[in-house]
């Protein structure tokens, strides 16, 4: 398929493939750019192999996989899909530049859609680097895409929805689950009640997951978290304890649990580093760190630039459809295939469901809350940036000698300079920075050119092909 005037879209998750698939369904083609070779991201790519026998994949999931897949199919003669494709950002005007198998190549948009999700928030503490000692994203990308388990008798610490979730799946996977340790409070999520009500299936499904565990004899702990992972070369046991409202440990009742994996979950950072290389503004946010300023049209400040799902804030998998729908609706209004009238219409009963999901969200978000106990959890030789192998004791002595600021850390201490371009540390040192006072103009790590690293001999090679 080609057409003069493509949108592209980078990301074939629930956002990116919502919005193909609503603008093929208004005569709209596109281009769908994916690191995978499927598309559904983390949350609805399922095994990358075939398998008849899912049993860690509840109802819902398979029903929503298999949503998502029908909305696709039905418009699939409207999208051109790059699998397995990075973008290493932008090339020229208009203009990116992909990375496939080490051949590079570059796409034109008229509009882009940003569908690149989320990644991980780095927890660091005593042993977290211990073959063993996993992110619960990383955890879930095992069992539900690798068909893999991760581990033999795991426990969980963290926060928020997908703790129960993952323990229900490792639990079906034949994974023998030790517990579950949740760091707020189970009396504050009791005063999140109305804000859950919006939306009552989630809520039963999560009280679902709850009564699983029980029934299965897989303790959950609130107000418990993480203190230390122990071993020798490879995770052997886990220290935890009971943390009070800051999320400070109280190391007088420690307890040790014998473990060969733990999935660590203490939240994630919307991905973002393509939207700041193109230009687009943005602004923190205490959940999901620098997040795009957009429209209600999901527009950010680049006339031609719309970002979607995750991407944006972190909402959860039915509302990165109805964004991904907004921007397609918007797109088609442009274009004049639809009228202003009906791009509103049409949009209207989005919004609506979406502020729904945003109330619901709310309340989870206050529930999870990250606390400044989490800062106090890495000793002074711990490591805090693993590509620049930067520590705790490091960034303590560049506070207390007068950096205020991202760079003025970064230039004393090395961290985000690696390869993961400040990916793994610097929620951590924007964390610390904040509790020692300094909250404005702080700065982030920007990202660099290319997003991903490649050889330099690569763009030598197709420089004249460029």
């Amino acid at each position: 398929m080609t057409t003069p005037h493509p949108v592209v879209i980078v990301g074939a998750g629930p956002s990116g493939t919502a919005a193909a698939a609503q603008l093929g369904k208004l005569g709209i083609n596109s281009v769908v750019v994916e690191e995978a070779s499927k598309i559904g991201g983390v949350i609805y790519r399922g095994p990358l192999r075939d398998s008849d026998d899912l049993p860690h994949l509840d109802d819902n999931l398979k029903r929503a996989m298999d949503a998502l897949r029908t909305r696709y199919s039905a418009q699939q003669h409207h999208i051109e899909f790059l699998t397995q494709t990075r973008v290493l950002g932008p090339e020229g005007q208009n203009k990116l530049l992909l990375n496939k198998e080490n051949t590079l190549s570059s796409i034109e948009y008229q509009e882009l859609i940003l569908a690149t999700g989320c990644h991980e928030r780095s927890v660091p503490f005593p042993g977290w680097q211990l073959p063993g000692v996993m992110l619960l994203g990383g955890v879930q990308l095992q069992i539900k895409s690798g068909l893999v388990k991760p581990g033999t008798r795991m426990a969980l610490v963290g926060t928020g929805p997908l703790l129960p979730l993952v323990a229900c799946q490792l639990h079906k996977a034949g994974v023998d689950v030790a517990g579950v340790y949740e760091a707020s409070q189970f009396n504050k999520l009791a005063k999140e009640a109305i804000a859950l009500l919006n939306k009552p299936k989630l809520t039963l499904s999560g009280l679902s997951m709850m009564a699983y565990l029980k029934k299965h004899d897989i303790p959950f702990y609130y107000g418990w978290g993480i203190v230390q992972a122990q071993g020798n070369e490879t995770l052997q046991r886990m220290a935890v304890a009971p943390y009070n409202e800051c999320w400070q440990a109280n190391l007088k009742h420690t307890k040790t649990i014998d473990v060969d994996a733990i999935g660590v979950g203490y939240g994630f950072v919307s991905r973002s580093q393509l939207a700041m290389l193109l230009g687009a503004k943005h602004q923190y946010s205490q959940v999901c760190g620098y997040v795009p300023t957009l429209d209600q049209w999901q527009k950010s400040s680049l006339e031609n630039t719309y970002i979607v799902g995750d991407a944006n804030g972190l909402l959860g998998a039915d509302a990165a459809i109805f964004e991904g729908q907004i921007a397609a609706i918007h797109i088609a209004q442009k274009r004049n295939k639809i009228s202003p009238k009906e791009a509103e219409q049409l949009a209207g009963k989005v919004h609506r469901k979406l502020e729904r999901i945003k109330r619901f969200r709310c309340g989870f978000d206050r529930f999870s809350a990250r606390q400044f106990g989490l800062l106090e959890l890495p000793k002074e030789d711990t490591v805090v940036c693993r590509c620049e192998q930067a520590t705790r004791g490091q960034i303590d002595q560049a506070i207390e000698q007068g950096a205020k600021d991202i760079t003025s850390l970064k230039m004393r201490t090395r961290i985000g300079m690696g390869d993961c371009q400040g990916k793994t540390c610097t929620s951590y040192a924007i964390d610390r920075l904040h509790h020692a006072g300094f909250i404005d103009n702080i700065g982030t790590v920007k990202p660099r050119f290319p997003l991903d690293p490649i050889p330099f001999t690569l763009l030598e090679d197709t420089h004249e092909a460029l």
